[in-house]
């Protein structure tokens, strides 16, 4: 980060300023997804957090998102002035600086790649995979989006050096801003949804409801899953049965069931002759 912010200011290239500025958010990033690791640990005992500290990954990966976001839209401004006012660049160095930052982005990607499929491998049953963690997502989208930019510079450096195609330089960082910035949007969309509750599987609640419908042949008048953290859900259910039954028959039915509802309230009303 530091050589290519060095280098990019004395060779003129947007291109390495750019993966320079990436760099330098993901450092930032991959800060916050250690903090929130490091929190979720610490708190993973306390009272005070009543479905557990797994959303602070969510919450780190919505701020990592966010700046993700910000940097390409200063990446997009910068390269505009460039494509407007053009520089002179010392291609031939500016290149030689672009391969080594590959280099590391990709290291840092083949790190993080084990640890993100991972995140994917500890699903429960019944064909659902719900370990997806939203953090160790963002510091491997990070690090991925620094490779691509890194790509597209010594492209455009080479082109530059190669051929005299000049604006290919500033029109390198535009283009990876605009990539840059829909993998953020994805990011900010799906832990946004973790954060506001959403429903953690339209598919699995559905699949709940019919379950219950068909085995017990009760009525679900509400039913609510949410996603708790990597690998866990929470489940409130209501059912209006025909017969008696007690709510821990049920919860333990759900429970083996869907291994991944970590925490489930289940309330059951008696009511043979209701309509």
């Amino acid at each position: 980060m530091v050589v290519e912010t060095v280098c990019g200011l004395a060779y003129h290239s947007m291109a390495l300023l750019a993966d320079a500025a990436h760099m330098a958010t993901h450092v930032g990033a991959l800060g916050l997804a250690a903090g929130a690791y490091w929190l979720a640990r610490r708190h993973s005992g306390s009272g005070r957090f009543t479905f557990g500290s797994g959303k602070f990954g969510d919450l780190a990966a919505f701020s990592s998102a966010i700046l993700l976001g910000v940097t390409a839209i200063a990446v997009a401004v910068e390269s505009v002035e460039r494509l407007v006012a053009p520089v002179t660049v010392r291609y031939g160095d500016a290149l030689l600086i672009a391969c080594i930052g590959l280099g590391v982005n990709l290291v840092s990607a083949l790190i993080l790649k084990d640890n993100h499929s991972h995140g994917h491998s500890h699903g429960p049953s019944q064909g659902h995979s719900h370990g997806h963690d939203n953090n160790m997502r963002a510091a491997y989208v990070h690090v991925l989006a620094d490779a691509a930019t890194s790509v597209l510079a010594i492209v455009a450096l080479a082109a530059g050096y190669y051929f005299g195609l000049g604006m290919l330089d500033p029109l390198s960082g535009l283009v990876g801003a605009l990539v840059i910035a829909s993998w953020a949007y994805g990011l900010i969309r799906d832990s946004a949804m973790v954060l506001l509750d959403a429903d953690a599987d339209p598919k699995q609640s559905d699949e709940i409801r019919a379950f219950l419908e068909g085995e017990l042949k009760a009525r679900i008048p509400d039913l609510h899953l949410w996603r708790l953290g990597p690998g866990h859900r929470g489940l409130i259910v209501s059912l209006i049965s025909p017969d008696a039954i007690s709510a821990e028959s049920v919860k333990t039915t759900l429970r083996r069931r869907y291994p991944d509802l970590s925490h489930v309230t289940v309330e059951v009303a008696v009511c043979a002759d209701c309509t």
